[in-house]
C-alpha cells in the first residue's frame, strides 16, 4: 500500500514539474481562444489549444521559438521561456509587424489582409494617440486617400474617391451611422464618435454594397470604440488624456475606467471638448493677400443682438468657429458560455450650437448676409446589444446578431442681417436595426459568410419662425410667429431597407485567394406633405420601392513571398434617401425643392492594386488603381416644380433646382503609398492620391473631386521616445475642373481674380497649391505617464481644404498628458 502511494507522489510530481500548460488569450477581449495552432520553427512539433484556450507545451524546449497562428489573429511568434516568464499567457491580437499579418474585421467575417483583394487602411489605438486629432474628421485625414472638407469648424466631410457625404458609409460598432437624412454635398457627422473613444478605424476603398448595402459607392469608414477585456484577476484600470491647443484655446479632458473580472468586464469613457475661435494661418504665399480674412462677424450667437455686423479687430481670427462638444462610451462584456458572449454598447454625443461660419461669412451686397446661421445641438444616442456565438455546427461556425436603436437630433437656426424674423428647423431621426452576420467553414482554407440586415428610419422634421422682441439691444423674447417652409415632409417621413447577402472566400493554392459575394437589397421610402403654402407637388403621399443586386469578385495573387498582386471587379448602388427626394434649403439664392421621381444610381468598378514587402515583410510599397462608372447619377441643377421655376422661400422669390437623374460619369484615380520600418527604430509612411471625375453626357467635371494630395512622414521610436517629422502637401486644382453648376464644390471660396467678370470661371482662381510641415514628439516618464506635444503647420502659412468654406488652422502647438493607472 505505501508502495502504491509512493508512486502516485512520483507520478504527481513529476506531472506538476513537467507538465507546461499555456492558455491563449484574445487581446481585445481577454476571452481564451480555442483552435489556436502552436508549432516551432521546422513545424517538427505542433499542437492545437482546446475549448479553454489551453495547450501543453511540455514537449518544446525553453529556446525553442513557439509560432501561434489562428484565422482571426496576427501570427506571433514567442521563444518558450518568454511564455513561461510571462506567467503561462500569451495574447494575440489584430495587428502585427508583418504588415500582411494584420487581420481586418470590416468584412464581417474576420480577414487578414493578404487575402483581401480591395484597398484597405487601418489606423491603430497607437497611431490614434500618436497622431492626436482634435476631432474623429481630422483622424481621417491622416489617412491614404481621404481628403476631409470642411464647412466650419465644428465638422468635416470625408471625400473617398471622389465620393463623400451619402455616397460613403460610416458605421460604428457594426452600426450603420448614415439614415434617411444624409445629404449629398458635405456632411459633417464624422465627428459624432470622439477619436480617444475608438480602438482602430478601418477603411475600405471603392463600392462595398455587397456587405455594406446601399450608400458605399465610395468606400466605407468604419469605427470601432474600446471594448473592455476579461481577466482572471480582478482589475480595475484608469486614464486620463488632457490636451491643450493654442490654434483654437481647445482644451480637451477624456476620463476613463475600465472593470476587468472573470465573468464580466466595463468599460467607461467620458469625453469633453471645448473649442475656440480658429486662427488660420498668417503666411500668404499663394499671393492673394486678402483671401480668407475675416473683416466683419456677427455678434448675434448665444442670444446677443446687434443690426450691424461688428469690425474684427484680428482679421486673421476666424469668430465664430468655436464649440463644445462631449461624448460618453459605456460597453459591457458579458461572456453568458464558453460558446456565446454578450456585448452591451451605449453612446452618447452631444454638441453646443456649431455656427455655420461659411454661411456667416457669406455677402450679398457687399455686406454679411446672416446674423445668425447656426446648427443647433447635434446629438447621437446609440443603444445597441450585441451577440457573439460559435455553435461550431455544419452550417454555422460563428455568428454576430447585432440590435440597435439610434436617436439622432439636429437643427438649423438662421436670421438675416436687417430682419427680426428667426426660422428654425429641426429634424428628429429614430433608427431601428438588425443586423445577422455568420460564417462557416466549407474546408480548409474556404470560407462562406452569409446574413441580413433591416434597417428602419423615422423622419419627423418640424418648421418654425419667431420674431424676436428687442429691447435696448437684448433679446427678451419672441412678439409673433410665421409660417415656414419645413425642410423635409411635414406629415413625416419613413425608410425601410431589408437586404440579404452571402460572400464566399477561398485560397485557390498557397498563392491565390479567390472573393466573391452577391446581396440583394430593397428599399421602400414614404413621406407625406400636409401644407401647401410654399409648395404644391405632383403628388402630396409618395411611396418609392427600390431594389437592387449587387455582386463583387476580387482575386488576390502572391506570385512570391514579397509581391502581391490584387483586381477587383465589383458594383453599388445608392438609393436615394428621403434627403434626395424631399428636402427643401436655400444656398446661394437657390432653393432645392423635391424631386418625387428620383431612382437609385449604380456604380461598377474595376480596380487593381500591387505591393511589394521588404525588410521581413515589415515594410510595404503600394499602388491601387481604379475606375468607377456612375450610371443614372444623381446631379442637382434647374429643376422646374408643378411648372415654375421660382418659389417664395422665406420672403423672397427664388430660383428653383433639384436632385435629378442623368446618364454616365466615371471617377479614376490612384494611390501610391509605403508604410513600415526602415532600420532599427526608424518608420514611415507616405502617400500620393490623385482623382479625376467627368459626366460622360455632359463632358462637365464631377464635383467633390479633390486636387491631387499626398503625406509624408519620417518617425523615431524607442522605450521612451517617439519623434517625427510630416510633410502635408496639396496641389492646385483648376477653376476649369470645378463643377459649378451644382455649387457643391464651393469655387466662391476660392480667391477672386476679376471682381467684375459675371461668369465663374473667370472670376474665381480655384484651389491654390499648398505646403505644411509639422512635428511631433511623445516622452514617457514611467510606464504610467506620457507627454506628448505636436508643432503642425510650422511656418503658419494659409490655405483651405479643397471646398471648405473656412481656412484651415495656423501654426498650432498642442500638448497632451496621457495617465494609465
Amino acid at each position: 500500500m505505501k508502495k502504491a502511494l509512493f508512486i502516485v507522489l512520483i507520478l504527481f510530481f513529476s506531472i506538476s514539474i513537467f507538465s507546461q500548460e499555456v492558455t491563449v488569450f484574445d487581446g481585445e477581449t481577454g476571452k481564451p481562444i480555442e483552435a489556436v495552432a502552436v508549432f516551432n520553427k521546422d513545424k517538427s512539433k505542433s499542437g492545437v489549444t482546446n475549448s479553454d484556450g489551453v495547450i501543453d507545451v511540455s514537449d518544446f524546449s525553453d529556446k525553442e521559438l513557439l509560432i501561434f497562428t489562428h484565422v482571426s489573429y496576427a501570427e506571433l511568434q514567442l521563444s518558450k521561456a518568454t511564455v513561461v516568464a510571462n506567467y503561462n499567457e500569451v495574447f494575440l491580437s489584430k495587428q502585427s509587424e508583418q504588415l500582411d499579418e494584420v487581420v481586418v474585421s470590416m468584412f464581417k467575417n474576420k480577414a487578414k489582409t493578404n487575402r483581401i483583394a480591395e484597398q484597405i487602411a487601418i489606423v491603430s489605438q497607437k497611431e490614434i494617440e500618436r497622431v492626436s486629432p482634435q476631432t474623429s474628421a481630422d483622424l481621417l485625414a491622416n489617412i491614404p486617400g481621404i481628403k476631409v472638407q470642411k464647412s466650419q469648424f465644428g465638422g468635416g466631410s470625408p471625400v473617398l474617391r471622389g465620393m463623400e457625404s451619402n455616397r460613403v458609409l460610416l458605421v460604428v460598432d457594426g452600426v450603420r451611422l448614415n439614415n434617411a437624412i444624409y445629404r449629398k454635398g458635405h456632411l459633417q457627422n464624422a465627428i459624432t464618435v470622439a477619436p480617444n473613444l475608438l480602438d482602430r478605424t478601418e477603411v475600405v476603398f471603392g463600392p462595398s454594397s455587397v456587405i455594406y448595402g446601399s450608400d458605399a459607392l465610395g468606400g466605407v469608414i468604419h469605427y470601432y470604440t474600446k471594448t473592455p477585456k476579461l481577466s482572471e484577476k480582478n482589475e480595475v484600470r484608469s486614464s486620463l488624456f488632457s490636451r491643450y491647443s493654442t490654434v483654437n484655446q481647445e482644451t480637451t479632458n477624456v476620463f476613463s475606467a475600465e472593470l476587468r473580472f472573470k465573468k464580466w468586464a466595463s468599460f467607461t469613457s467620458v469625453a469633453h471638448s471645448n473649442f475656440g475661435d480658429l486662427k488660420m494661418g498668417e503666411n500668404r504665399t499663394h499671393g492673394f493677400n486678402d483671401w480668407g480674412k475675416v473683416f466683419f462677424y456677427s455678434e448675434n450667437l448665444n442670444g446677443n443682438y446687434k443690426e450691424t455686423p461688428t469690425a474684427n479687430s484680428d482679421v486673421n481670427l476666424q469668430r465664430n468657429t468655436g464649440y463644445k462638444q462631449t461624448d460618453v462610451l459605456q460597453k459591457f462584456y458579458i461572456p453568458l458560455s464558453k460558446k456565446t458572449d454578450l456585448k452591451l454598447n451605449f453612446q452618447y454625443s452631444t454638441s453646443s450650437d456649431i455656427p455655420r461660419f461659411d454661411r456667416l461669412t457669406e455677402l450679398k451686397g457687399g455686406s454679411l448676409k446672416f446674423a445668425e446661421w447656426y446648427y443647433g445641438p447635434q446629438s447621437r444616442l446609440l443603444i445597441s446589444p450585441q451577440l457573439l456565438f460559435s455553435p461550431n455546427k455544419k452550417w454555422m461556425e460563428k455568428g454576430t446578431l447585432t440590435l440597435a436603436y439610434q436617436n439622432i437630433k439636429e437643427s438649423r437656426i438662421n436670421r438675416k442681417f436687417g430682419s427680426l424674423n428667426r426660422t428654425y428647423r429641426t429634424e428628429k431621426v429614430n433608427i431601428f436595426s438588425i443586423n445577422g452576420d455568420f460564417s462557416v467553414p466549407l474546408a480548409e482554407k474556404r470560407n462562406l459568410g452569409y446574413g441580413f440586415e433591416m434597417s428602419y428610419n423615422d423622419v419627423d422634421s418640424t418648421p418654425e419662425g419667431k420674431i424676436l422682441n428687442i429691447n435696448n439691444g437684448e433679446i427678451i423674447g419672441f412678439s409673433g410667429s410665421f409660417p415656414v417652409q419645413s425642410r423635409y415632409a411635414d406629415g413625416g417621413s419613413s425608410y425601410l431597407s431589408t437586404a440579404i447577402y452571402t460572400d464566399y472566400r477561398q485560397d485557390i493554392n498557397s498563392k491565390s485567394t479567390l472573393n466573391t459575394g452577391i446581396r440583394l437589397t430593397n428599399t421602400v421610402l414614404k413621406a407625406k406633405w400636409n401644407d401647401e403654402t410654399f409648395i404644391q407637388l405632383p403628388n402630396n403621399d409618395i411611396q418609392l420601392n427600390n431594389t437592387a443586386v449587387t455582386a463583387t469578385v476580387g482575386y488576390v495573387y502572391k506570385p512570391t513571398k514579397n509581391w502581391q498582386l490584387n483586381a477587383v471587379v465589383s458594383s453599388g448602388f445608392r438609393s436615394p434617401n428621403i434627403d434626395d427626394v424631399g428636402k427643401v434649403r436655400e444656398k446661394n439664392d437657390l432653393v432645392t425643392v423635391p424631386n418625387i421621381n428620383l431612382k437609385p444610381e449604380y456604380a461598377y468598378n474595376a480596380e487593381i492594386g500591387i505591393q511589394k514587402y521588404f525588410n521581413e515583410r515589415k515594410f510595404r510599397v503600394g499602388a491601387n488603381i481604379y475606375y468607377t462608372l456612375l450610371d443614372n447619377y444623381i446631379y442637382r441643377e434647374a429643376f422646374q416644380l408643378d411648372g415654375n421655376t421660382n418659389i417664395n422661400y422665406d420672403g423672397q422669390s427664388l430660383a428653383t433646382v433639384s436632385n435629378v437623374n442623368k446618364g454616365s460619369a466615371y471617377v479614376t484615380g490612384f494611390t501610391i503609398s509605403y508604410l513600415g520600418k526602415l532600420f532599427n527604430n526608424f518608420k514611415t509612411e507616405g502617400f500620393i492620391t490623385y482623382t479625376k471625375g467627368r459626366a460622360y453626357d455632359t463632358n462637365k467635371p464631377l464635383s467633390s473631386i479633390p486636387p491631387l494630395f499626398g503625406r509624408f512622414e519620417l518617425g523615431y521610436s524607442d522605450d521612451k521616445i517617439e519623434a517625427g517629422a510630416n510633410l502635408v502637401f496639396n496641389a492646385r486644382k483648376d477653376i476649369e475642373d470645378y463643377n459649378i453648376e451644382e455649387g457643391i464644390d464651393n469655387h466662391q471660396q476660392t480667391p477672386i481674380v476679376n471682381e467684375n467678370a459675371t461668369d465663374a470661371r473667370e472670376k474665381y482662381y480655384g484651389t491654390p497649391s499648398w505646403i505644411t510641415v509639422g512635428l511631433y514628439g511623445k516622452y514617457k516618464l514611467n510606464s504610467s505617464v506620457a507627454v506628448q506635444g505636436q508643432l503642425t503647420n510650422l511656418f503658419d502659412v494659409h490655405y483651405k481644404e479643397f471646398a471648405s468654406g473656412v481656412s484651415a488652422p495656423g501654426r498650432n502647438l498642442s500638448v497632451s498628458l496621457m495617465i494609465n493607472l
